[in-house]
């Protein structure tokens, strides 16, 4: 070492906040949801689909219904039995396309043996898909175009805005390739002209692609995949991975490892969880106020 030569020392990171973060996404819902009422004379509507009784699901749902209250939106919860036929859930799913006082349609995933989620999810009217999942919305995500964003890719964007990322020419990692988070957060990505590389199960060396990332985004459900070597240092990291444990939720990214090396980081829990919910209410608004100008 040379007298001009300083020791490695660690960086300081900053835990993202996606609690607090959230809270404000919902106070601009709860103002936009009382101008919509007060132009159209009644509030953004929700209903919620919900088939069998897997406990992880009912207590999703309840939550979504919660969030709505404390907003003000107005929601409906319709519940069936695990053995519901196709031809009920189609049927139902075609009543609330075609009421006017329904603005968004949630059909809680996934779906009992017998129903399958991905065709079942397709006849939803993609103005009222504030999931994001139809092929209509997803292909104009893809477009770069207006389209109602899945929630937690939406969620992620608001955290990367808000911790001051600049993505125009960075070089942005997502881990994972699903339709629900991997695939969206990199068309997402790239629409804010971030060079973007999605990985998977068979990336050859996976911590030399990672090890690129300014913005890293681990979304695969693999409990502390991630290491800190596997960050370059100051590199965002948004964990978008949620595993249960036996000491509760636990990310993609290793936290305590990756603490002092990345320069921002997202918890788990407290990250991109609550940004899920908010992006959600912010769709149904999104829904109803592009649904009452057509």
């Amino acid at each position: 070492m040379t007298e001009t030569d300083t020791p490695n020392t660690a960086i300081t990171t900053e835990v993202i906040d996606g609690k607090a973060i959230a809270a404000a996404v919902r106070k601009q819902v709860a103002e936009r949801v009382v101008h919509f009422e007060s132009a159209r004379g009644r509030a953004p509507r929700l209903v919620t689909i919900l088939v069998g009784d897997d406990p992880a699901s009912h207590v999703y749902v309840n939550n979504k219904h919660k969030a709505c209250a404390e907003v003000g939106i107005a929601s409906e919860d319709e519940r069936l039995p695990a053995d519901t036929k196709p031809e009920l859930l189609v049927r139902l799913i075609d009543e609330l396309n075609h009421r006017d006082d329904v603005d968004g349609i949630l059909l809680q995933l996934p779906l009992p043996a017998g129903l399958d989620d991905d065709s079942m999810t397709e006849l939803i009217s993609p103005a009222k898909d504030v999931d994001g999942l139809t092929t209509a919305n997803a292909g104009r995500v893809m477009q770069g175009r207006d389209a109602l964003v899945p929630c937690t890719p939406s969620g992620v964007m608001i955290l990367l805005e808000k911790v001051g990322a600049q993505l125009t020419g960075a070089e942005a990692v997502v881990v994972g390739r699903s339709n629900l988070v991997g695939k969206p957060v990199a068309s997402l990505l790239l629409a804010q002209n971030a060079t973007v590389t999605t990985c998977h199960s068979r990336t050859r060396d996976l911590a030399e692609v990672t090890r690129r990332a300014d913005v890293l985004v681990a979304c695969v459900g693999s409990p502390k995949l991630i290491s800190g070597d596997m960050v370059k240092p100051g590199a965002i990291v948004i964990d978008v991975g949620t595993t249960r444990g036996q000491n509760g939720l636990v990310g993609d990214v290793d936290f305590d490892n990756v603490h002092g090396v990345a320069g921002a980081v997202t918890p788990v829990p407290g990250g991109v969880g609550p940004m899920t919910i908010a992006c959600l209410l912010d769709n149904t608004v999104k829904a109803a106020e592009s649904r009452a100008d057509a």
